[in-house]
């Protein structure tokens, strides 16, 4: 049995913190002292949604992308050891949860970056980096390759007799 990739576990975790500060509700009559509060948060859950949108790439087996994953790959590949060494990421999470706690209304999302953060921390102590996913280029058929010579002996005929035509029908 092969071993766990602990950074899968947490791309997923990340991304549902994310989405759950993004998607909070309204903000309730008299809370406008936690506004500013909240219209961080809810930065902060974008970031986090556009930092763990991209998978990264397994050791064995394949991986699925995700729809319109490759654009923000090129965006995270340009930032190099920042965005590839999960140790950044488990510190970046676990910053992000900690003013997070302070709002009922987004004790879910902070739950979700506190354990999305030690996972991270256990996939780097594991030594899992990201490595973005790559598509293969598709090798194009060279033209002579796709012409094929032709036969060299004809091609097998029935014995004469089966050759024959039946003959024709009396009256037909």
């Amino acid at each position: 049995m092969g071993q766990i990739e602990w950074a899968m576990w947490a791309n997923e975790q990340a991304l549902a913190a994310g989405l759950s500060e993004c998607a909070r509700p309204g903000r309730p009559v008299g809370a406008a002292r936690a506004g500013a509060g909240r219209l961080l948060r809810g930065a902060a859950g974008v970031f986090v949604c556009l930092l763990e949108y991209p998978r990264s790439r397994r050791k064995k087996g394949s991986t699925m992308e995700r729809c319109g994953q490759r654009y923000m790959t090129t965006v995270l590949k340009a930032f190099g050891p920042f965005t590839r060494n999960y140790y950044v990421r488990a510190i970046l999470h676990a910053a992000l949860a900690v003013p997070a706690g302070f709002l009922l209304s987004t004790i879910l999302g902070t739950v979700c970056l506190g354990i999305a953060s030690g996972i991270y921390l256990l996939a780097a102590v594991r030594g899992e980096e990201w490595r973005p996913i790559e598509q293969k280029p598709r090798a194009r058929p060279h033209v002579g390759d796709t012409i094929k010579q032709p036969p060299s002996n004809p091609p097998p005929r029935p014995p004469a007799d089966a050759r024959k035509r039946p003959p024709a029908e009396p009256g037909g």
